[in-house]
């Protein structure tokens, strides 16, 4: 089905869903359960996604345009924070209904933080309760829900979900189509994202470092492709790991290269599962010292320090 089929169909919904919440809530292992693929990389470590990352799902009536977002935090005191801040709230600004995710039996200031940026937006908004898989004692929750949804005045739809196991996802998706407005579609039916393949190139070996490596490391490291060949058979790519000095390099390539072996060739896998086609991938590591601080590395390395 083409753009000029949906938009041919009467009644055809069309819209963009942000998908906002603190750091760790959940967010991108939403947007790869709604798309049944994977395309936003996740960890349990918090700041794992930088950048807004669209996920385009075409149905027979409707086109629901979902946008991972970093965290919010209550806090940012770096460059590199502000970045990420900035690329969620400015979601908010065209975008046509929010999914704000909390987790289930827990309430932060940061949570805090994230509704009154949804309050002030004035936009429709579902909040959904994630992780309702890991509460033992289902008792709890339903106390709970009661609890926030007097705290948020019953402003918004409530749908407690579990992204990880899949559990109440469908209720979510149709609450979310009932809020979009009627409109052609923006993008064909088999387009599944916005972003390019290098893109995706640099996350996967950006996620399989933040798995590999240590609690405070993983935010001191960029990737970026500094060469993607592609032909009929194979995709050929040269990735390169930016660090902050020399020691934080000597820790990436790890002893006699393990490392940046088990690295490669864990984002290798990804990347042809996503591509469907072999995958040649060479890593290399360089040094920019200061490179989070540093408002013209962050320029180069992509990141919109404005």
């Amino acid at each position: 089905m083409s753009t000029q089929q949906t938009q041919d169909k009467a009644g055809f919904r069309c819209g963009y869903i942000t998908i906002l919440g603190r750091p760790n809530a959940g967010k991108s292992t939403l947007l790869n359960f709604l798309l049944q693929q994977k395309i936003s990389i996740t960890s349990r470590k918090p700041q794992t996604t930088r950048w807004q990352l669209l996920g385009i799902k075409t149905g027979n009536n409707h086109q629901a345009i979902y946008i991972d977002t970093p965290g919010i935090q209550s806090e940012y005191d770096s460059p590199v924070h502000r970045h990420m801040t900035r690329e969620a709230v400015s979601s908010l600004e065209f975008v046509d209904v929010v999914i704000f995710m909390i987790e289930a039996m827990r309430w932060s200031d940061e949570d805090e933080r994230v509704l009154k940026l949804v309050q002030s937006s004035g936009l429709p908004t579902i909040l959904a309760i994630n992780k309702v898989d890991k509460v033992k004692n289902r008792a709890e929750l339903l106390p709970f829900i009661q609890k926030i949804a007097g705290a948020i005045e019953n402003r918004f739809e409530i749908v407690p979900i579990s992204a990880k196991t899949g559990d109440n996802i469908a209720e979510l998706e149709k609450t979310v189509l009932s809020m979009l407005p009627e409109r052609e579609a923006a993008y064909d039916e088999d387009q599944i994202t916005d972003r390019n393949q290098r893109f995706f190139a640099a996350e996967f070996i950006r996620e399989k470092l933040i798995l590999r490596l240590g609690d405070e490391l993983p935010y001191r490291v960029s990737v970026t492709i500094e060469d993607f060949q592609e032909d009929d058979t194979l995709i050929s790519i040269k990735g390169v790991i930016w660090v902050e000095n020399k020691n934080q390099k000597s820790i990436v390539i790890g002893k006699n290269g393990e490392v940046m072996k088990v690295v490669g060739e864990a984002a290798r896998k990804d990347m042809e599962e996503l591509f469907q086609k072999k995958v040649f991938l060479r890593n290399w590591v360089k040094v920019k010292k200061n490179w989070t601080t540093d408002n013209e590395s962050l320029q180069q390395l992509g990141y919109q320090n404005q």
